[in-house]
């Protein structure tokens, strides 16, 4: 699987492991003895095993509590109309806790990790900020991932790959039992195998947040498990800081109309105005002419529609493999049609792939809305951006 399907990237469209021990300062155990985990050594429930918490501002698709010896992170859509999913993380060296109530039948994982399977490709930026790559042993589609500690990683067999075909091999992940196996937010019928086969699958749904900054807070879903909750929380605040300066520094008028999105098949995507792709263009200034549709997927139309409505617009943001003006015009030739195609302002987020056919707009832009962010503004606003260096989108000509 790669980090996300085909037709999930086209309705996102900006209209968009763990094979070692820990690393050596996860949160501070108070009381512990400790071993290259920071494991308790010698339990007291009346110790506090989780001095360092956690908050969660922006992302309404997570919680995190906090008991002494546990702390419990729920997942309240783990895939589109899933119902809520609980997971119970316990210190290592404490008791596994006794569940009851709404509780008792979540899934009780011991942290810190020591390895962990993911399923999409969004996961691996935050282990590596997290300094956490070498946690990572298992990847969903080798070929898809950008990152280049983490190809690092696979080309030295430091991680495999499990679903390579689009097809989870349930047999090579029990056999190699990860912590944690991450998913990439949908309901793969594999997965409930593996739940009874006593591998811990837990839901990654950041996609489905609208607000970009409640995308970037899953650092903090990570660090949960990988027990860098501090490191977490600063990586969490320099991303928010540097989002928000972009926003205040967005000149104050009327928004610059903009032309969204490309046809997948015969149809022309769109944000709906409650969707991610929305927020973003609404925070550095754009318009667009279906920012008013309700909802937070996305609007689907044909070319004769987005051509009336929208052709003129100066700034075309798009996605895809195009690399060339030529290259559009070849694909469909109606898109020559398009103010934005005459004037040499088509900006595709495909600036940085790897050999794969990776994006790194999808892998790491999913959770960096400070960098993607800081493209648009640079699009919109040059004048106010005249020094960006560009992170993901590049102007084609």
């Amino acid at each position: 699987m790669r980090a996300r399907l085909v037709t999930l990237c086209v309705t996102l469209l900006f209209i968009p492991a763990l094979l070692a021990g820990c690393g050596d300062d996860p949160s501070p155990t108070a009381g512990s003895g400790g071993d290259a985990r920071d494991c308790v050594t010698s339990f007291d429930e009346n110790t506090d095993y989780f001095p360092v918490h956690s908050t969660v501002e922006h992302s309404q698709n997570f919680t995190i509590t906090y008991e002494k010896a546990y702390q419990v992170l729920t997942v309240k859509e783990p895939y589109p109309d899933g119902k809520p999913e609980s997971y119970v993380l316990y210190r290592c060296g404490t008791p596994k806790p006794e569940l009851t109530g709404d509780l008792a039948g979540a899934t009780r994982i011991e942290v810190p990790i020591r390895s962990i399977y993911s399923g999409s490709t969004t996961h691996l930026p935050l282990l590596v900020d997290l300094d956490r790559a070498d946690l990572l042993t298992g990847v969903a589609n080798a070929s898809y991932v950008v990152n280049k500690t983490i190809r690092e990683r696979i080309a030295a067999d430091k991680v495999v790959e499990y679903a390579g075909n689009g097809q989870i091999d349930t047999e090579r992940v029990v056999t190699a039992a990860p912590d944690v196996l991450m998913t990439e937010g949908t309901d793969a019928p594999e997965y409930q195998k593996l739940r009874a086969a006593g591998i811990p699958v837990v839901a990654n749904a950041e996609w489905l947040e609208s607000d970009p900054l409640g995308r970037a807070e899953w650092v903090k879903f990570m660090a949960a498990l990988t027990g860098d909750e501090e490191k977490a929380g600063k990586i969490f605040d320099r991303i928010e800081a540097d989002y928000n300066t972009t926003v205040d520094a967005i000149p104050d008028g009327s928004p610059t109309d903009v032309l969204v999105g490309s046809m997948y098949q015969g149809t022309w995507t769109v944000p709906s105005g409650g969707s991610y792709g929305a927020r973003l263009l609404a925070d550095v200034g754009a318009g667009y002419p279906w920012s008013g549709e309700p909802g937070t997927g996305s609007v689907e139309l044909d070319f004769e529609t987005v051509f009336t409505r929208s052709g003129e617009a100066k700034i075309w943001l798009t996605s895809g493999e195009w690399n060339s003006l030529a290259e559009i015009t070849a694909e469909d030739e109606r898109y020559g049609q398009l103010a934005a195609v005459r004037a040499g302002q088509v900006w595709n987020n495909n600036l940085v792939t790897g050999e794969g056919g990776g994006n790194d707009y999808w892998e790491l832009g999913a959770t960096r809305p400070d960098l993607v962010i800081g493209d648009l503004a640079a699009i919109l606003h040059p004048e106010e951006f005249p020094n960006h260096t560009f992170a993901f989108y590049q102007r084609l000509s």
